[in-house]
């Protein structure tokens, strides 16, 4: 569904970036991408999304290049930052319709889903407020109802959990699983090692911008080891070569 193959992105002037990574996504992945701060997670995954150009390899979504094809592959995915960036001037509802009318969504299924979501999130009472009235909580959900409105098959998320309250996060976790279940994945960087742990069946750790170890979550974990412990021996001592794949 994702398929990133010797992806490398330098930035003049400093030693940040991604050099040569690879990493494949597939249907029902629930995929965790953790590191540092500056590993470049951040990076890798808006070369992902099509806002960033890279300085060698290939990003293909459902078999099509970002590169040559960046609408078809934008159709199939959702990409929500960590500082989601709405349109401040218009309310909630304004702008999950707005989203709604750029992936053609129709009048029926967008209202249906604006109202489950909407609940869910317990934010159907604020879509009425200007979004330049929200808190970074209740814009992070509605970033959230925008990806959900269009039902992407793809979701590729910059530290979804940072803002929500403890429900919220709960129930962002069910829609992953059930997203997966239902043959979409997802591919989201996050510092909730514990989350990851428990929510996620394949992991890959970025160190210095080059892939440490990537794979099945239960083989990566199969000393016995948390992944809490794995991060650390990775970042802190460089690790072990791990990659299950």
């Amino acid at each position: 569904m994702l398929r990133i193959e010797h992806l490398t992105k330098h930035y003049k002037g400093s030693s940040k970036g991604v050099t040569d990574l690879s990493l494949h996504i597939a249907p029902g992945d629930i995929y965790a991408f953790i590191g540092h701060n500056g590993a470049g997670k951040t990076t890798t995954l808006k070369c992902a999304a099509g806002i960033q150009d890279f300085d060698a390899g290939t990003i293909q979504v459902g078999g099509l290049d970002i590169q040559k094809a960046p609408l078809e592959c934008k159709r199939q995915f959702a990409y929500i930052p960590d500082n989601p960036d709405l349109y401040e001037y218009l309310t909630g509802i304004q702008y999950l319709n707005f989203v709604a009318d750029v992936f053609r969504v129709g009048a029926r299924e967008r209202e249906e889903r604006i109202r489950e979501y909407g609940d869910r999130f317990e934010i159907t009472a604020s879509l009425g407020d200007l979004i330049s009235t929200y808190s970074h909580g209740m814009k992070q959900k509605l970033a959230l109802l925008s990806a959900l409105v269009h039902q992407p098959r793809l979701w590729i998320l910059d530290e979804p959990f940072v803002g929500l309250d403890p429900k919220a996060a709960v129930i962002l976790k069910e829609i992953m699983r059930s997203v997966c279940a239902g043959g979409g994945a997802i591919f989201f960087s996050t510092h909730v090692l514990d989350v990851a742990e428990r929510l996620c069946n394949k992991v890959a750790i970025i160190r210095d911008g080059a892939l440490a170890a990537c794979g099945n979550m239960e083989d990566i974990l199969r000393q016995g080891q948390s992944l809490e412990s794995i991060f650390m021996e990775v970042v802190d001592h460089g690790g072990a070569d791990r990659n299950a794949d």
